[in-house]
């Protein structure tokens, strides 16, 4: 959440230069320590958290079998395509 700040001065139209507003600098986070920084932060996450949809355990499950079963495969072939390289360069280079 980024905050905009107009930084360009503009007189009054008759009025001195002393009683132009200066422009806001660091909003309302300037304001604060860091603490209270900080527990904002994890405020935000918190909420951020809440949003999110979890998976159920057999959704879960389901996954990790998925994921498990694609890196077997992928190890399988990568063995494979090992093994086909070596022969070939032991054929190659005796």
């Amino acid at each position: 959440m980024t905050e905009i700040t107009d930084t360009t001065e503009v007189p009054e139209p008759g009025g001195s230069s002393d009683s132009r507003k200066k422009p806001r600098r660091g909003g309302k986070r300037a304001k604060k320590g860091a603490m209270a920084r900080l527990a904002l932060f994890y405020r935000q996450i918190i909420a951020e958290l809440r949003k999110v949809v979890w998976p159920t355990r057999q959704q879960l499950s389901t996954y990790t079998t998925v994921v498990i079963v694609f890196v077997a495969i992928i190890i399988g072939f990568v063995t494979v395509i090992d093994y086909g390289f070596t022969q070939a360069v032991k054929y190659v280079f005796g």
